[in-house]
């Protein structure tokens, strides 16, 4: 696979999480589609080292790893906690944040 076709499917991956995130109302989708975005920015930094033939944007891909990593942890908490007090994950029945 060359350089060209991993910057074509990292920015298929980047359109498709803006577009679930834009369109899908359930939160666990939309923390998914962040997670989608991540990593396809991801894929497009390895192409960039091996493009370069440098290692500075392999320490990216470590840094978004890990920042990758506690987005979901936080993510997956808020959501058992809205899960357990609103019984729902619809963006549009979750009026009131207030209760929680």
């Amino acid at each position: 696979m060359n350089s060209d076709n991993l910057l074509i499917l990292s920015f298929i991956l980047f359109i498709s999480a803006i577009s679930i995130f834009l369109t899908h109302k359930n939160l666990l989708m939309i923390l998914m589609s962040l997670e989608l975005g991540l990593n396809s920015a991801n894929i497009a930094l390895i192409n960039f080292s091996f493009i370069k033939q440098s290692l500075e944007p392999m320490v990216w891909v470590f840094i978004l790893f890990a920042i990758a990593a506690c987005e979901a942890v936080i993510g997956l908490s808020i959501l058992i906690m809205i899960l357990r007090n609103f019984k729902t994950l619809k963006v549009d029945e979750i009026k009131d944040l207030k209760e929680i």
